[in-house]
């Protein structure tokens, strides 16, 4: 394997999240029922007890189901196992990524997490903006880095200067997603900061 493949792989592991675990628990599910339907035929063939129910009780019981059973209760059922799969087909299929980016590196695999290139973006624009700590907030979403600055009441706020910031400090870090960005100025300024 060569060390790109290599690379991009752990970089995979760590901004993927893993389907092992909700796999594993339908898979145990599905195999108990199954075993315990195994074990039900086996025992009605040697003509012993049943654990539970032997399969002539289970067909008897799932015919006599719909005259037996409100039908608001037969679709509440339906709908329940309808929700059940939908949710397990969007396991399956979800696009799973957590919240972290990887960064251009030749030698190594950085991941590093949405919270902390937030936070670096804020203090680099709340720098550019020269604005005091808490003025400026950022949240990085899957494509986009939304920057809500706060500037201090009377006195005028140069978005250029936030705008080039926030770019060179994006462009630095050579994310392998590309963002967009979007600055937002609060109505309210913060009073004496």
């Amino acid at each position: 394997m060569t060390q790109d493949r290599t690379l991009r792989r752990m970089i995979r592991r760590e901004t993927h999240s893993s389907r092992a675990v909700p796999s594993i628990v339908a898979a145990s599910i599905l195999l108990l029922v199954f075993l315990w339907l195994a074990v039900e035929g086996v025992l009605w063939l040697l003509n012993d007890q049943p654990l539970l129910a032997s399969p002539a009780h289970i067909r008897q019981w799932l015919v006599a189901l719909p005259g037996a059973t409100v039908p608001a209760g037969l679709t509440a059922a339906g709908v329940g196992l309808g929700i059940l799969g939908i949710l397990l087909v969007g396991l399956a299929v979800g696009k799973g990524r957590r919240a972290r980016r990887a960064l251009a590196s030749d030698r190594t695999a950085t991941v590093v997490d949405d919270d902390v290139i937030a936070a670096a973006v804020s203090s680099k624009s709340r720098i550019a903006a020269g604005l005091s700590p808490g003025q400026v907030t950022t949240t990085v979403g899957g494509r986009s880095v939304r920057v809500q600055v706060r500037p201090t009441s009377g006195v005028p706020l140069d978005l250029a200067s936030i705008k080039t910031a926030l770019d060179g400090e994006l462009a630095a870090y050579a994310l392998d997603r590309q963002v967009t960005t979007n600055i937002r100025v609060a109505n309210e300024g913060a009073v004496g900061q």
